[in-house]
């Protein structure tokens, strides 16, 4: 298992085009992956798990992988919010 920390910083948080861009982004790896918000885990491999997570601005969440590319999985989604997902 692999995990890390991050805090949303776009404005607008995981609403509809960053939750898409990280299911696709998610998507590409065999890992088991899901996002802890609350302590609640959310798929996601999921659209519709991630927008009901009603992530925002400064939300913290725990990416968190397991499979053969986990690290791999959880750096990538890491990226993509650093970079506030293109915005």
């Amino acid at each position: 298992m692999y995990k890390v920390e991050v805090e949303l910083k776009n404005e607008t948080g995981l609403h509809a085009r960053p939750a898409s861009l990280f299911v696709k982004e998610a998507s590409k790896f065999l890992s088991d992956v899901k996002i802890i918000k609350d302590e609640k885990k959310y798929i996601a491999k999921s659209i519709v798990g991630i927008l009901s997570m009603g992530a925002v601005k400064g939300t913290k969440l725990t990416i968190v992988a397991e499979g053969e590319d986990e690290k791999e999985a959880v750096e990538a989604l890491k990226a993509l919010v650093d970079t506030n997902f293109g915005e």
